[in-house]
């Protein structure tokens, strides 16, 4: 099983270049990174896992940049978002962001979306709640468009583009895909319609969970061995892990804390009896 690994990098805690680089050398597969752009100050908004909003949701340095700096210094470590807000992005500049990080990696790159929690972030962007979900469909199609072998034009209900000479194109066309959510039909059929696969939060429920997922899959005329379950920010024990392999996980992504480098080491000295 590849144990990959997940962190809030924020200007306060260790670098990017010094984790990748650790990462890379105690042999983790992968580093995934959260991006917020911002958290305004008056938000009615709950915190999704209760109680105070933690400092490091305000402080996240933008996963992109960070993750660019970490491909610069490694050269076989995974690097991927967790979660890019892709509805808040222009997909325009997102794609050209996604397929030059790619470009430059080699292709290590995974893209996690999610549709976000914080509607006063997202209207900030001018984001409508209601069709969050919908706007990133049309976004993801949009930036497949670009990422096409040839010159591809796209129109959808929220966006449009010309057929266009885009480079460079991710290295082996669009990047694997994962959808970050709650287990449900709504983020299911998504995955199943556009997606590579799931990336669940805490990776609690799925004995009840991957059975549903992968009737829809298959029910989308998907190819029954190409799902990909990962679950994401995930607190590990031997038990856990084995469980996860019972159910076909080939992947998982451990939560390090937002800290500074002796934390953060030590931490990753304790997972490496996971690797």
């Amino acid at each position: 099983m590849r144990i990959s690994t997940t962190i809030f990098l924020t200007d306060e805690t260790i670098t990017p270049v010094r984790l990748a680089r650790e990462l890379e050398e105690r042999g983790f597969g992968g580093l995934y990174l959260p991006e917020h752009t911002h958290i305004p100050v008056e938000r009615t908004t709950p915190y999704p896992a209760g109680g105070e909003l933690p400092p490091e949701y305000g402080r996240t340095l933008d996963p992109f940049v960070a993750l660019g700096q970490a491909a610069a210094v490694t050269s076989r470590l995974g690097l991927g978002t967790g979660i890019t807000l892709v509805a808040q992005h222009d997909p325009i500049d997102l794609a050209k962001q996604i397929a030059t990080l790619d470009h430059l990696s080699g292709g290590r790159f995974t893209l996690g979306i999610g549709f976000g929690w914080n509607k006063e972030e997202a209207a900030d962007h001018g984001v409508d709640w209601a069709t969050r979900r919908e706007l990133g469909r049309d976004r993801m199609a949009l930036m497949r468009a670009l990422w096409a072998a040839e010159p591809t034009a796209y129109k959808g209900e929220f966006g449009a583009v010309r057929a266009s000479h885009a480079y460079p194109k991710p290295a082996g066309g669009a990047p694997r895909t994962l959808i970050g959510g709650a287990a449900g039909p709504k983020l299911f059929s998504q995955i199943a319609e556009y997606a590579d696969g799931w990336l669940p939060i805490g990776g609690r429920g799925l004995t009840e969970s991957v059975p549903v997922l992968r009737e829809t899959w298959e029910k989308a005329g998907r190819d029954p061995g190409a799902l990909q379950v990962v679950p994401y920010a995930v607190l590990p024990s031997p038990g856990k892990l084995a469980h996860y392999a019972e159910l076909g996980v080939e992947e998982v992504v451990l939560q390090l804390p937002p800290a500074g480098e002796a934390e953060v080491l030590g931490v990753l000295d304790e997972y490496a009896q996971y690797v």
